[in-house]
């Protein structure tokens, strides 16, 4: 069992916690281990990491949310980029954790990335699940792309919802979010994010193709992450799995709690 000294052991615990105008339903399975917390993909839910959670056991303490509109989670006002990394930190404050463990997948990634670098002193390390690539891969024919791409798909989207499948969220909100992340994702814009990082960092990188993407696309853009291994000693590549963008938490959870361990021993000056 891990020692942490930074929070509190406490119960498990399910519930909704407030934050500006909604709420987002958290899990937190407590205990005294090192907490872990999950930050999902852009439209999924925190039930994804179940398989992650179970290879790296009982000794850790994780904590899991859905965010706005997703999953168990309320509807907001503000679906942007800012106000996922302030969920981190109001999901940290309700569950009373000073330092943590980030993992992120996608999206959660871009998070995760954010969080860590502007929190040094309360991130123990991060794992980057295939996201948070610098690349410019956003242009004015990529935009149009996706927003036609959301409003062809979301005629039948609002059926999904009382599954928990699909977000609560319509399909120019989606794409908007989307186009967003574009945005941060440009080499000038996440390349000093990442190099500001000091805390151990590892990325779990898939291979193949993501949803919307064409030909090499998703290659081309994970490459973009070679220039900041070569500036900053603190991001390494953990692993270069088989499992495309969607597949890896199911088929590579092993790979994926390998490397939370080795940035675990790493914060605790183990390596």
């Amino acid at each position: 069992m891990m020692e942490n000294s930074t929070s509190p052991a406490g119960p498990k615990w399910t519930g909704m916690v407030p934050v500006d105008d909604t709420a987002l339903a958290v899990t937190d399975t407590g205990g005294p281990g090192t907490p872990v917390v999950y930050l999902n993909g852009q439209f999924a839910t925190q039930g994804y990491w179940r398989r992650v959670i179970a290879e790296l056991g009982t000794g850790w303490r994780h904590i899991t949310y859905d965010e706005r509109a997703r999953g168990k989670s309320k509807r907001s006002a503000d679906y942007s980029f800012e106000a996922a990394v302030r969920d981190v930190d109001a999901v940290l404050a309700a569950r009373g954790v000073d330092r943590a463990l980030l993992v992120g997948w996608s999206y959660g990634a871009f998070v995760g990335a954010h969080w860590a670098s502007r929190n040094p002193e309360r991130a123990l390390g991060a794992v980057l699940v295939d996201g948070a690539f610098p690349y410019d891969w956003l242009d004015e024919a990529m935009e149009q792309r996706i927003r036609k791409l959301f409003r062809r798909t979301g005629w039948f989207t609002p059926l999904l919802r009382p599954t928990g499948l699909t977000p609560r969220m319509t399909a120019e909100q989606q794409a908007d979010s989307n186009i967003e992340i574009g945005v941060i994702s440009r080499e000038r814009e996440l390349g000093p994010v990442l190099d500001n990082i000091t805390v151990p960092v590892r990325y779990v990188v898939a291979s193949g193709t993501s949803f919307g993407s064409r030909g090499d696309e998703q290659e081309r853009i994970r490459a973009g992450l070679d220039a900041v291994i070569a500036r900053n000693a603190n991001i390494r590549i953990g692993a270069k799995v088989a499992s495309n963008h969607g597949a890896i938490l199911r088929k590579d959870s092993p790979a994926i709690a390998e490397a939370l361990r080795e940035v675990a021993a790493l914060g605790r000056g183990e390596h």
